[in-house]
């Protein structure tokens, strides 16, 4: 079982600190995780490649349809609803059903 630690216990005080040598702060240092990955003989840092789709090289395109007569903008949410989804609030502004 671990020891217990308080909490309420004085740290070491200032002077304590400052008079840490210059040896013992880069053997501490030392003793801290490397920055530097650990890689096995044969991987290669330029090979790596993240997770997920591949990268496409061409441009996507999406054709854009206008709202219908029968749809309406949402003015809390901007999704477009069809109208049986359309309450309207006391300042005239259109809101859906969700929202409201």
């Amino acid at each position: 079982m671990a020891a217990t630690a308080d909490y309420d216990a004085p740290r070491r005080p200032v002077t304590e600190i400052d008079e840490d040598s210059l040896e013992e702060l880069q053997a501490r240092r030392g003793t801290s995780q490397s920055p530097v990955a650990d890689l096995d003989a044969g991987e290669e840092v330029d090979g790596f490649a993240l997770p997920g789709p591949e990268p496409l090289d061409e441009e996507l395109s999406v054709a854009v349809v206008p709202i219908l007569a029968d749809e309406f903008r949402c003015a809390k949410c901007f999704l477009v609803h069809h109208r049986s989804q359309l309450v309207r609030r006391r300042d005239n502004t259109a809101v859906c059903r969700e929202c409201a």
